[in-house]
């Protein structure tokens, strides 16, 4: 545990760490903010002095893994012609369900504060999934001009039904049910390859 009056590097990342760790492990339920500063080993108040409250340390912890998730999205149309189309869309998308992905995006949801701080960033323009909706279809039409997807395909649609399928399991998939993880590894070929 950090001393008292002792500056805790990279606060942030700290605390958003152990809240995937305590929610991996026990489930959003067991999410407090005693909960995460016991997990990240320090000070009850740290939580508290560098967020207004736990919505906005929940809403925060989102926005954060959305915007990380929209960054690897935005560096899809430079992997056009590299590894597999399926493999390099696989690793966006699948970053959405990393360290608890669907409990938090269910969490934040269920708190209507966080809800609406989440809803209230994104209209301001914060990355989230329009960001990988729109980084996926650029992606695609690159992939189209190497002639590694068929013409056929309609990469806004496909993009869409991506970004769409990530939302629904994220928002429906806790601790205990089935991985949401293949059923988007298998839609992300279908799409793509069917």
């Amino acid at each position: 545990m950090s001393p008292r009056g002792v500056a805790t590097p990279d606060v942030r990342e700290r605390l958003f760490s152990a809240a995937e760790r305590v929610v991996e492990r026990d489930g959003p339920g067991a999410l407090t903010s005693r909960s995460v500063t016991t997990e990240a080993g320090c000070a009850k108040g740290l939580l508290h002095a560098h967020f207004a409250g736990f919505d906005e340390f929940v809403a925060e912890l989102c926005l954060d893994r959305f915007a990380r998730t929209a960054a690897k999205a935005e560096a899809l149309p430079g992997l056009a012609g590299q590894g597999t189309v399926a493999r390099n869309l696989d690793a966006v998308v699948l970053a959405l369900f990393a360290s608890g992905g669907p409990a938090l995006s269910g969490l934040a949801m269920a708190r209507p504060a966080a809800a609406s701080r989440v809803r209230t960033a994104l209209a301001g323009g914060a990355p989230g999934f329009t960001a990988i909706q729109e980084s996926i279809t650029g992606y695609l039409e690159a992939e189209q001009e190497l002639g590694r997807v068929a013409r056929t395909v309609d990469p806004r649609s496909v993009a869409l039904a991506i970004v769409g399928t990530a939302h629904h399991l994220l928002l429906t998939s806790w601790p205990g049910t089935p991985d949401p993880r293949p059923a988007m590894t298998r839609l992300v070929a279908a799409l793509v390859d069917g």
